[in-house]
């Protein structure tokens, strides 16, 4: 009797260091590779915006398009359908007769829901599930405690797993892909088939004022790597330029192909030691694995305390914490209408271009919980919307962590905003590069462009007010108390 194996892809969108499908290929005479579309992904959430932006969901369908075309090239095909995951891919298991359907195991709650209700149908029927981890650079269980004893604080975290743990190696690629002589392959999807609507739809080329074209798939993610470590060499410097602002290379930007999947935390790794070995071993290189571990970190507080970090209480379940539901407060801080420069900046850039820094990400993080103390989980779920790399883990746990109800050791970490935008912007040339109202501002005036006087205003050609908001907030605290990290 043929073994035949359903592979179901989630957010593991490559062939290379796959563990799940290569323990497929390797154990089924036959493998069928299916992807689902679901379209309460989608939808509008509770604020009214998309759970998936459409440069997210362009990426999406450019990383399904590149792992089908893999497939072919190793003799498979990959089932492409429209629907509710836990229903299709029962029903394709019972219409190929599988014996089994293999799959990558996820962390937060709506995933793991389908994972148990796929389980149950599966039941149904006598057919197998097997999930298989391999979302991070550490697996669960080489780490050197359970989780009821994950370290509450990273660094802890991040001395014990360096001490006691190893990466395991990477998985090939598989050689062949078997699959049954019937089947239907169904097309791609286009974002109008996910019913974005035209306005919606992003520049094909790539925002002009992108800093990058982000392109989907493991080609695409392996090319990038190669690119910024070995073409550019930019890794031998990525600790000194990573908290810049401008340009596509003061960081690696691996994380948009990392959160599809696309490439590995362990390719990465491979590859950064493969670096060490052949260009310098520094502070540098060390630090990018540094932010795998983040990653790994988040991931398994997300383990450990589920659905804890969707809540405004936070992993650390503080109730005494008060959060604003102001609306109004809420559009102007997204649509970069705040009328303080650094933050509207960074804002305006997420919404042009799917992606932000990472000093960007704290910094507006910081201002939306700690100045403007709205419900931060507001903010998070505009993140989840807009951002291309993103990762419910990574996205939920560091909101958890700057609005103080997370791993944070400062609960009342404070970003002085000011102070943060001179020294990291001390010439005002990202503020003036997407906020061109302000072109004309010089340097030591552009943060603090709400203190210009009529005449300079004038000077400057700038109407405050006009060209460019007023502050939402009384400013006044950051120049006279300038209290951050």
């Amino acid at each position: 009797m043929t073994k035949r194996i359903i592979y179901w892809f989630r957010n593991d969108l490559r062939l290379y260091d796959n563990e799940g499908f290569w323990q497929a290929t390797q154990q089924a005479d036959e493998v069928i590779p299916v992807f689902v579309f679901d379209p309460r992904a989608f939808e509008n959430g509770y604020l009214g915006f998309r759970r998936i932006g459409a440069r997210r969901a362009r990426f999406m369908v450019e990383s399904v398009q590149q792992l089908r075309e893999n497939i072919r090239a190793k003799g498979g095909e990959l089932l492409v359908r429209i629907g509710e995951p836990e229903k299709i891919v029962a029903d394709l298991a019972q219409a190929y007769d599988a014996t089994a359907v293999y799959t990558s195991k996820e962390i937060a709650q709506e995933e793991t829901d389908v994972e148990s209700s796929l389980s149950k149908r599966l039941k149904m029927i006598n057919v197998d599930i097997k999930l298989v981890w391999m979302a991070t650079l550490y697996h669960p269980r080489d780490l050197p405690f359970s989780f009821a004893k994950l370290p509450q604080v990273f660094t802890d975290f991040r001395k014990i797993v360096e001490a006691s743990a190893q990466v395991r190696p990477c998985l090939p690629t598989p050689d062949a892909i078997r699959l049954p002589a019937n089947y239907e392959a169904g097309p791609l999807p286009t974002l109008t088939d996910l019913c974005y609507e035209e306005n919606e739809l992003p520049d094909p080329e790539g925002t002009p004022a992108g800093v990058l074209r982000f392109e989907g798939g493991e080609q695409a993610g392996q090319a990038r790597l190669q690119q910024y470590f070995w073409e550019r060499d930019q890794l031998r410097h990525y600790k000194e330029t990573r908290n810049d602002l401008l340009g596509a290379d003061y960081s690696s930007k691996l994380s948009a192909w990392l959160s599809l999947g696309c490439i590995s935390p362990r390719y990465i790794y491979e590859e950064v030691k493969r670096y060490e070995k052949e260009r310098v071993a520094n502070d540098s290189t060390y630090w990018l694995v540094f932010e795998l571990l983040w990653r790994d970190y988040f991931h398994f507080v997300m383990l450990r305390y589920g659905t804890r970090l969707f809540k405004p209480s936070g992993i650390r379940h503080n109730m005494d914490l008060r959060w604003e539901n102001d609306r109004v407060l809420f559009d102007q801080w997204a649509s970069g209408q705040t009328g303080v420069p650094f933050v509207d900046a960074n804002m305006r850039e997420l919404n042009a271009t799917g992606y932000l820094s990472n000093r960007g990400r704290q910094n507006v993080a910081s201002f939306l919980a700690k100045d403007l103390r709205l419900n931060w989980t507001w903010g998070a779920a505009y993140f989840e919307s807009q951002l291309i790399d993103y990762d419910v883990c990574s996205n939920w746990g560091n909101w958890n962590y700057l609005a103080g109800v997370g791993n944070d050791p400062r609960a009342n970490r404070y970003f002085n905003m000011y102070i943060q935008a001179t020294r990291y912007d001390e010439q005002g040339t990202y503020v003036k590069y997407w906020l061109p109202q302000l072109a004309q501002v010089p340097a030591e005036r552009v943060h603090r462009v709400w203190q210009l006087s009529t005449s300079e205003q004038q000077a400057y050609g700038l109407r405050l007010g006009t060209d460019y908001p007023l502050p939402i907030i009384n400013t006044n605290s950051w120049l006279e108390e300038p209290a951050d990290r």
